[in-house]
């Protein structure tokens, strides 16, 4: 039996799905429309930036694990900034 050890990203990636999923899931009982529009505002109004990049690069690697509510409201959520942006104002 293969013992894989999953590195800090990793663990923060697995998490990640599980908080996405959970609120896809409660969105799930509402109308289609209104629980799309649910899931992408709580993220936008509750996820830095970090973790909605986070939610990207799962989405942009294929999107496993996610359930697909969360894979079609993609496209609602607010896609940050690449990390290494400098901050607005400032001089690069």
């Amino acid at each position: 039996m293969s013992h894989e050890t999953h590195t800090p990203e990793h663990q923060a990636r697995d998490r990640l799905i599980v908080m996405a999923n959970q609120i896809a899931r409660f969105m799930e009982s509402k109308p289609h429309a209104e629980g799309l529009q649910g899931l992408a505002s709580h993220i936008n109004d509750f996820w830095e930036p970090r973790m909605r990049r986070q939610l990207f690069a799962v989405l942009d690697a294929g999107g496993a694990g996610l359930r697909p509510l969360v894979r079609e409201a993609a496209p609602l959520i607010r896609r940050p900034l690449p990390d290494a942006a400098p901050p607005l104002g400032s001089r690069a």
